[in-house]
C-alpha cells in the first residue's frame, strides 16, 4: 500500500523536507542568529565609544568583517554538504575576508579612501543578499533578507554621496547601519528557527 510505503522509508519524506535553499538556511540558522548579535554589538559599541582613533575603528571593523565572512563560509559549507545551494553565501563570506585583508594592509590610508572600502562592501553585500533573497520562501523571512540587503545599499549609496563627512558621523552611521542589518538577521533568524521547530 503506498501509505504504508511511505510509512515505512521515512528517508524520502525527510529527502523532500530538506531538498529546498529555504530548508537548508533553516538548519542553519543559529550562524544567522550570531551573525545578527555580532552587528548588534559591533554597533552599540561604535555608539558609545565615538571618539576612538580612525585607526582603532579600522582594526574593530576588520575584525567584524573576519567574523561576519567566517560565519557565513561556515553556513555555505553546512549548505554544500547537505547538498544545497552555497555559492552566494560563499561569496559574501569571501568578499568579507578580503575587505577586512585590505582594511588590515593599509590602516592608515586616507579616509576617503576607507569609506569607498566600505561603501564597495556594503554595496556588493548588499546586492548579494537581494539575490539571495529571491531564492528564499516567504515563509522563511525572505522580505526580512530583502530588507536587509536594501539597508546594506542604501547606506553606500549615502556613504558615496556624502564621503567626507566628519569621523564621528560616519562612525554613527556605520553603527547604525550594523545594528539595523543585525537586528533584521536576528528576525530572520527567529523566523527560519520557529520554521525548522515546526518541521522537526
Amino acid at each position: 500500500v503506498p501509505e504504508d510505503t511511505a510509512m515505512s522509508n521515512p528517508t524520502a519524506s525527510t529527502a523532500k523536507s530538506q531538498g529546498t535553499p529555504s530548508d537548508a538556511l533553516a538548519r542553519n540558522w543559529w550562524a544567522i542568529l550570531v551573525r545578527g548579535v555580532v552587528a548588534i554589538m559591533f554597533g552599540a559599541a561604535a555608539f558609545f565609544w565615538p571618539g576612538a582613533a580612525m585607526l582603532a575603528f579600522v582594526f574593530v571593523f576588520a575584525a567584524y568583517l573576519l567574523i561576519d565572512g567566517a560565519f557565513a563560509i561556515v553556513a555555505s559549507v553546512r549548505a554544500m554538504a547537505a547538498h544545497q545551494r552555497w555559492g552566494l553565501l560563499l561569496s559574501e563570506g569571501i568578499l568579507d575576508l578580503i575587505m577586512a585583508g585590505i582594511a588590515l594592509a593599509f590602516p592608515t590610508s586616507a579616509i576617503f579612501a576607507f569609506i569607498l572600502i566600505v561603501a564597495a562592501w556594503a554595496l556588493i553585500t548588499g546586492a548579494l543578499m537581494l539575490m539571495a533573497s529571491f531564492r528564499l520562501d516567504a515563509s522563511h523571512g525572505r522580505w526580512w533578507m530583502l530588507l536587509g540587503g536594501i539597508i546594506s545599499g542604501v547606506w553606500a549609496v549615502a556613504l558615496v554621496i556624502a564621503p567626507f563627512i566628519g569621523a564621528l558621523v560616519l562612525t554613527w552611521w556605520i553603527a547604525g547601519y550594523a545594528i539595523a542589518f543585525g537586528v533584521t538577521m536576528v528576525i530572520l533568524a527567529m523566523r527560519l528557527r520557529r520554521h525548522r521547530v515546526a518541521h522537526a
